[in-house]
């Protein structure tokens, strides 16, 4: 066995079952171990921002780790934005970043580059076999690694000889370690802050926005009056009829503020005390109310919904949570507006869809219209970093392949990753894409409106580098170019007949939403 199959083998033993990639020269010899390894499926995509960010959706919706394999430090670096997406969804991630031979690299041939600091920027371990008798033993200790609550990004450098050269042998898996727990101290502490009466805002992310960490949170708003609020931006989110629904923090300070104007005591669970996206100039970084405490319930990576279990028994033992009544708008009629693009989509949701939210500034009326649609999953893009949303896509469409998955990107983002359309046709996978066409870069039009208080600023509809109308992008040429039907509309009525037909046939599809720009 030599060390390419080795690490492979060593893989799946571990219970990897999918590889992204976009190989090189220097990978050849791992793409050859996939022959002898069959149970890793590998998925190929044309760009490494594509491979990662699949690798984060298919994480988030199977509940284990993915792979990646890329190029070098340039494919590492082009894959960087969206594993910064997945470090902020905690996601477990195993990237593979072949690697000049050993004895090359004293000659800098063009391709060198510091594989290793660009993987430290991840924060997860980076390791390197020495031989193909370490790529076995380093495969295993970077899968512990990845599962280590809450999940983490790590990364195994393979030089060329050491994946070529005989002498590897798989690696039994490594337990991670358990997840943390909450210490019935701080359980009790928390209690008497709810019991106390005081205004409270209990505000939940993570793992704590599935069902059990609604319904516990549910059961605690019942009783103590505690408001609960989601974090902005989580990494999956079940959402529908059956279950609770809290409201998401703003994006903008104010906007936070406001929600907890008031408030005197905030708890967290799963996520940390919010912060400002942005800084502004008159406005705070930490948005928790001036005299207000912060009571941390369970960090990132403890078991908050154990905690939001137990906390729930002990300040309201006999309460149920209220929940969503089942309920759907009525179709739509006229041009597409900002709230009747969400009244389509939630009219016609179907039964366990996978619902990709990058819809940006155009998708804010998205979470009421959808509250009361049958049971669905919502994946957002975490760390801010653009063009997650149809990468996000592929990766959960290969993980939940009985799924359908709705993946709604605003037009700005898809531009990033328009090759992931390709992967989604070359696997059949089963995804509608809605395109969110505004033809501008709304967000920071909106944006303008908080750092143009100085006179002499134009307005920001006039500014050219936030228009992407000229030149137009003919989205549905871009789909028919990948081998993608694709529809054009711009009624309420022309979506609803599109996404009907979409949903009812399998295989990807695209429609391009013209829709005006957030005000």
């Amino acid at each position: 066995m030599n060390g390419a199959e080795a690490l492979l083998r060593t893989l799946v033993d571990g219970g990897v079952e999918v590889l992204f990639t976009n190989p090189g020269t220097t990978e050849l010899h791992l793409v050859g171990a996939l022959e002898s390894v069959p149970e890793l499926r590998g998925v190929l995509a044309l760009f490494e921002g594509v491979v990662t960010g699949a690798a984060d959706g298919y994480a988030r919706i199977a509940g284990r780790p993915a792979a990646t394999l890329l190029h070098l430090g340039p494919g590492l670096a082009y894959g960087l934005t969206n594993l910064h997406n997945s470090r902020r969804a905690n996601s477990p991630v195993v990237n593979i970043v072949g690697d000049h031979a050993t004895f090359h690299t004293a000659f800098d041939p063009p391709l060198n580059s510091d594989i290793a600091a660009l993987g430290g920027w991840l924060r997860g371990p980076v390791r390197r076999p020495e031989d193909a008798a370490g790529a076995g033993p380093d495969g295993a200790a970077t899968l512990a690694a990845v599962l280590e609550p809450p999940g983490q990004v790590a990364t195994v450098i393979m030089p060329a000889d050491v994946s070529w050269s005989d002498g590897g042998t798989a690696a039994p898996p490594m337990p991670p370690r358990a997840t943390p727990t909450v210490s019935p101290e701080v359980l009790a502490r928390i209690a008497e802050v709810l019991r106390a009466g005081e205004s409270t805002a209990l505000i939940i992310g993570g793992t704590a926005l599935r069902e059990s960490g609604l319904m516990a949170a549910g059961r605690i708003a019942a009783s103590t009056g505690a408001r609960v609020f989601q974090e902005l931006y989580s990494n999956r989110v079940e959402r529908g009829a059956g279950l609770p629904m809290f409201p998401r923090l703003g994006f903008y300070p104010d906007q936070v503020l406001d929600q907890l104007h008031g408030i005197r005591h905030v708890i967290v669970a799963g996520t940390k005390a919010p912060v400002s996206f942005f800084a502004y100039s008159d406005q705070p970084s930490l948005l928790v109310p001036e005299g207000a405490q912060t009571h941390v319930l369970a960090e990132v990576g403890q078991d908050a919904v154990a905690a939001l279990d137990r906390l729930a028994d002990l300040v309201a033992p006999d309460t149920s949570a209220p929940v969503t009544e089942p309920r759907r708008p009525a179709l739509p009629k006229g041009n597409l507006t900002l709230q009747n693009w969400t009244d389509v989509v939630a009219a016609l949701l179907p039964e366990r869809a996978i619902v990709i939210d990058e819809s940006v500034s155009s998708g804010t009326a998205l979470a009421a219209a959808t509250a009361g649609a049958p049971r669905h999953d919502v994946l957002m893009q975490t760390g801010g970093a653009m063009g997650d949303g149809l990468p996000l896509a592929v990766g959960a469409a290969v993980a939940a392949p009985d799924r359908p998955v709705l993946a709604l990107v605003a037009d700005g983002c898809v531009m990033y990753t328009v090759t992931a359309l390709w992967t989604q046709v070359r696997e059949q996978l089963n995804i509608t894409n809605v395109v969110l066409n505004n033809r501008a870069y709304a967000i920071l039009r909106q944006e303008w409106k908080y750092f143009s208080d100085r006179p002499g600023h134009t307005n920001p509809d006039e500014n050219p580098l936030f228009d992407l109308a000229s030149p137009q992008i003919d989205f549905v040429g871009l789909a028919n170019a990948f081998g993608m039907p694709a529809s054009r509309v711009t009624t309420a009525e022309q979506l609803a007949d599109q996404l009907s037909r979409a949903l009812a046939h399998d295989g990807p599809h695209l429609i391009e939403a013209v829709i005006p720009a957030a005000a």
